[in-house]
This record gives C-alpha cells, structure tokens and sequence, in this order.
C-alpha cells in the first residue's frame, strides 16, 4: 500500500490530544487525532462527540466488541489496531477480541455479546437492526443505550471509511502491543485496505 495520503497537521489542540491518547493506550501519539486537525473546525466538534460516546451509557466492554466488529466489517485497519490493544483493559478478554472477526463461528459469547455482534453487523450490512435482534437489545438495555448503540456503530462506520481513505496507519508501538489472533486480525485487515485501494 502506498501509505499515507495526508500528513498529520502540527496544531496544538490536536498534539496535546494525540499526545494524552498515546498515554492511555501506552503507545506513540495517535496520528487519528492529529491527522484529522487537517480540517480544525470539524476536529473541534468531532472530539467532544468521540470522546463523549466512549464514555457513555453502555458498559465498556460493549463498547469495545461494538467497535472491533465495525472496525472489521468496514475494513477498518488503523481502529481495529487501537481498540484491539485497548479492549482488554476495558474488560473485553483477549480470547473474545481475536473471536471477533469469525464471531458468529466461535461458541465464546454470551447470549448479550450475541445480541450486539448482531446488531453490528445487521446496521453494517441492512443499516438497521431486524425486528427480533431490537426487540432482545430492548428488553435488557435503556432508551440512552440503545440510542448509543446506533450512534456508535455509526461513528465507527464513519471514522473507518475516513482513517481508510486518508491513509492513517497504526502507530508501530500499538501493533506491538496486539496479541497474535488480534496480530492477524490486523493484517487480514491491511490486506483488504490495499485489495480496496487497488481495484
């Protein structure tokens, strides 16, 4: 692949964020943050709202399958390598991130991680979630959770398609950090990123 398509701006907003990012994920300064302060005014509204649904309502452990499943369904090399080194200290197992790409093949999930694997994939493929897949969500998650569910989903649809077409690639230091299944995950992903640019 030939790499980076846009190179990461210097303004300070986005450094200082990129910087602390790096501290949380033990990892170099993430080049998302300082890449899309290319366009400061919609990095300035983006932030607050990216760092608002990762701390929402759901538990964040959901949060984290939600976003790993988005990150694959969407080809989403430079996410998936962020929060697959991230999910496990938020509660998701190692075990459970590498399951991820093949999940509805892996007898690992709970009736509750079935659900949302579900609904991930339902939103990515039909962009809505079927009757029967809803009605289960409903009947054990909040009004605020399901609305969070979707707006999740779609953000990470969103910032996928995005980190893909600009080109950001993961910090070296959060691919060493990955765990082999998570490893391969990665790479499988990096594989379908370069099939896509190069038709």
């Amino acid at each position: 692949m030939n790499g980076v398509r846009m190179a990461p701006a210097r303004a300070p907003l986005a450094t200082l964020v990129a910087r602390l990012a790096g501290r949380v994920t033990r990892t170099e300064p993430q080049r998302v943050f300082t890449t899309l302060a290319r366009n400061r005014r919609l990095f300035r509204r983006w932030l607050p709202f990216a760092g608002g649904l990762l701390r929402g309502d759901l538990p964040r452990a959901d949060t984290e399958l939600l976003i790993l499943r988005t990150a694959w369904n969407c080809a989403g090399w430079y996410v998936w390598v962020q929060h697959a080194g991230l999910a496990p200290a938020r509660g998701l197992a190692p075990a459970l991130v590498g399951a991820v790409p093949a999940w509805p093949d892996r007898p690992v999930w709970t009736p509750r991680q079935h659900d949302l694997l579900d609904a991930a994939d339902q939103l990515h493929r039909d962009h809505v979630i079927a009757d029967l897949t809803w009605a289960r969500l409903a009947g054990e998650r909040s009004d605020a959770e399901l609305v969070e569910l979707c707006l999740l989903v779609g953000h990470y649809e969103m910032l996928c398609l995005t980190t893909n077409s600009l080109g950001i690639e993961p910090e070296p230091a959060a691919l060493a950090a990955l765990t082999a299944p998570a490893t391969a995950a990665a790479a499988a992903l990096r594989a379908r990123l370069v099939s896509a640019r190069r038709p």
